[in-house]
């Protein structure tokens, strides 16, 4: 599957879709009216956009259309994370880990987090 960069409405979208699959049109405009307000008509104009971009499939076989994900979080999560790094830290991490550990003071349960994630990658070399 190709590399989809999602807008921050899909994500939206995406993460309830991931969350739990099937939804209809109506869940989720029930599940986002408090957070975006969106209409249906918004919702739908979106997922057909979607399908399109071959993330999510519709399956109309039922009374209601129902929307399930084709993209997996993770491949989403890492095509974002891959963009974000390139974008903001010119693909260092290096860079990334120093600007996000030089505004807060780490607790030891973070430092030891990062040290096992670095351990980690290492045993896979």
């Amino acid at each position: 599957m190709k590399q989809t960069v999602l807008s921050d409405g899909e994500w939206k979208l995406m993460n309830l879709l991931w969350d739990h699959s099937p939804r209809t049109i109506g869940e989720l405009v029930e599940a986002l009216k408090d957070d975006t307000g969106w209409s249906k008509t918004t919702i739908f104009v979106m997922l057909k956009r979607m399908i399109e971009k071959e993330i999510v499939r519709m399956d109309g076989s039922k009374r209601c259309q129902e929307y399930y994900p084709v993209l997996e979080r993770e491949s989403a999560a890492r095509c974002e994370t891959q963009n974000f790094l390139s974008k903001v830290y010119q693909g260092s991490i290096g860079m990334m880990v120093s600007s996000m550990t030089s505004r807060k003071e780490l607790s030891r349960e973070e430092i030891e987090e990062l040290y096992q994630i670095i351990r980690d990658a290492r045993e896979k070399e």
